[in-house]
């Protein structure tokens, strides 16, 4: 029977047998479940590497008065660059999850649990996601999503540096010791970053992190094969 499987799908021939149908899918399911395994890792490794630069970039920033806030800008776009790149990494990883979900949902839970609002096209579906692969979600959406589930966390974290940084005389070179400052332009004055005046310096890192929320909460949120239960990425 081992051999007969190779030789039918080379010529065309089938269906499967019962039997040969359940080796194949027990099989194909394995591979997808470590394809996908592997894709996660990558992302997990990508999250791990911007949680190390935030830890980084915040000690060597508060740590002394003669490191520049302008630091906490760099690791901000550190992080960017990290977040796009993880963005990639999740298209990939959302196709073998959706193929994954495919499996689960209109075969293994319809043997565990048979249902009557069972879609009949779902193999049809699978065999043309392994006939002519394609991304299942734009960048933007994958950019968005990881953004939300982790990335946010660490920009509003820089941005609270940030501010603590140019609002604070003991943390800046040359100043006295003290508090907090007496005014918001002399926050805005700490700002300044080379021949960029302050407000400048302000006005972008406002917007900056005003279009991370808006695109956080506006984009990509769940739909499809993530909507169903509380467990998705």
């Amino acid at each position: 029977m081992q051999n007969e499987l190779p030789r039918q799908l080379s010529q065309g021939q089938g269906p499967l047998s019962p039997a040969e149908f359940v080796t194949t899918i027990s099989h194909f399911h394995r591979a997808e479940i470590a394809r996908m395994a592997g894709w996660r890792d990558r992302i997990d490794r990508t999250t791990n590497w911007a949680i190390t630069v935030v830890a980084a970039m915040l000690s060597l920033s508060l740590s002394t008065s003669s490191a520049h806030h302008g630091v906490l800008l760099f690791a901000m776009l550190l992080i960017m660059l990290l977040l796009w790149i993880e963005a990639r990494r999740y298209r990939f990883f959302d196709v073998y999850r959706a193929r994954v979900r495919q499996l689960e949902r209109h075969y293994f839970a319809q043997l565990f649990s048979p249902r009557e609002e069972h879609s009949a096209n779902w193999l049809a579906i699978l065999g043309e996601s392994l006939r002519t692969p394609k991304f299942l979600i734009s960048h933007r959406t994958a950019f968005a999503r990881r953004l939300r589930r982790n990335y946010i966390f660490m920009f509003m974290i820089l941005l609270f540096a940030w501010v603590l940084k140019i609002s604070t005389p003991s943390l800046q070179s040359g100043s006295a010791p003290g508090g907090l400052v007496h005014s918001a332009s002399e926050a805005v004055n700490n700002a300044a970053f080379g021949l960029l005046p302050g407000w400048l310096v302000v006005t972008a890192v406002a917007a900056f992190n005003i279009a991370l929320l808006v695109l956080a909460f506006t984009a990509g949120r769940v739909e499809g094969d993530v909507a169903e239960g509380d467990v998705h990425v």
